[in-house]
């Protein structure tokens, strides 16, 4: 008698990092939050705290066994230059980035995340 093949596993998909669900989500927070504000010195520190929120709210009701790491920079646009780098040791086939450059007349925004599987 034969051994029936195992079902497909469908929970492999859950733990890959979907950058472009991922990327939706962060626009949508920042277009709501800055939307066609101007920029502000005093109100920066509110609108990263407001996008943070939102995006770990939403990205937690995916379900999706991940750590999140976000990191946001709001900027006047003003001709000044800005330049970062990172550099990652992690698992290729689960973990990943992505980055979301968003800008208005006024502003820059960049929102930087990493999604860390979680082996359990």
């Amino acid at each position: 008698m034969a051994t029936p093949a195992a079902p497909a596993d469908d929970d492999d998909d859950d733990i890959v990092f979907n950058v472009e669900e991922v990327q939706k989500i962060v626009r949508d927070n920042i277009e709501m939050c800055l939307g066609g504000n101007t920029y502000s010195h005093s109100r920066a520190p509110q609108w990263i705290s407001i996008i943070t929120d939102k995006t770990l709210t939403r990205l937690n009701k995916m379900n999706k066994p991940f750590k999140y790491i976000l990191r946001i920079t709001i900027t006047q646009k003003n001709g000044a230059g800005l330049h970062t780098a990172a550099a990652y040791y992690w698992d290729t086939a689960t973990d990943g980035t992505c980055t979301v450059r968003w800008e208005n007349k006024y502003m820059y925004c960049i929102v930087n995340i990493w999604g860390l599987a979680l082996q359990i």
